[in-house]
């Protein structure tokens, strides 16, 4: 079970990265957050944010076009 779970489904880019990034002002190194999406571009775009930020993308998975990506915060 992760630290924070957001819901981002029924929102267009860039607003699903837009919330993960202020998520993730307020949580600590180590920590985890669970992400729904539903945008067709989300993973492109969660992978392109976590190589760029340093964060781990622990887990991917598409289940009904809902995509849920697991993030570690580097620490």
């Amino acid at each position: 079970m992760a630290d924070l779970e957001l819901d981002c489904k029924a929102i267009s880019c860039p607003m699903p990265i837009v919330r993960v990034a202020k998520a993730v002002k307020s949580m600590t190194p180590g920590q985890t957050l669970e992400v729904q999406a539903t945008d067709p571009s989300f993973q492109a775009d969660i992978e392109a944010w976590a190589r760029r930020t340093g964060n781990e993308l622990v887990s991917f998975t598409t289940q009904d076009d809902v995509h849920s990506a697991l993030i570690q915060l580097k620490g």
